[in-house]
């Protein structure tokens, strides 16, 4: 079993906002540009995605209310938890620190192989979450096709 934490962010929303945001799956789906939401299927609870002929899926086990949503593995090739954090930041208690941890039960090759990609991609999560929040897009971002305005 391989253990990863991402590292810990300030995210300018309260705990309460940033959870029920994560809460509903569905959220995720609706992120995407339309041209990726095809890849993904979602219900409040579960969520399937399908990269590059890689099928992978999450459901939620857990939800406790404005501090940690619990996804384990969901029709998926190996077995997996991931539990993202919700906490109130010590210094402000409207924004959040957020980190996501992760298991996984991958053999000594794959773990050799994705164990340091795993702990980067959750650790670019936490990072754009929290430029998100600060309203900074991630690069290469046009807010124009999102209906907003570029300044």
């Amino acid at each position: 079993m391989v253990e990863l934490e991402s590292k810990h962010g300030i995210v300018s929303r309260q705990p309460y906002e940033l959870y029920m945001s994560f809460t509903d799956l569905q959220n995720f789906q609706r992120m995407l540009p339309e041209d990726k939401k095809d890849m993904i299927q979602a219900d409040f609870d579960t969520l399937t995605a399908t990269v590059q002929g890689f099928h992978i899926g999450v459901k939620v086990h857990q939800r406790v209310p404005y501090s940690r949503i619990e996804l384990v593995d969901y029709d998926a090739p190996f077995g997996f938890f991931i539990e993202l954090h919700f906490e109130p930041a010590r210094e402000d208690p409207f924004k959040t620190e957020f980190w996501i941890k992760a298991q996984a039960d991958l053999n000594l090759m794959m773990k050799m192989m994705l164990s340091g990609k795993i702990k980067e991609a959750l650790d670019k999560m936490v990072d754009g979450l929290v430029d998100a929040s600060n309203g900074k897009m991630p690069e290469g971002f046009d807010p124009n096709m999102w209906g907003g305005n570029a300044k």
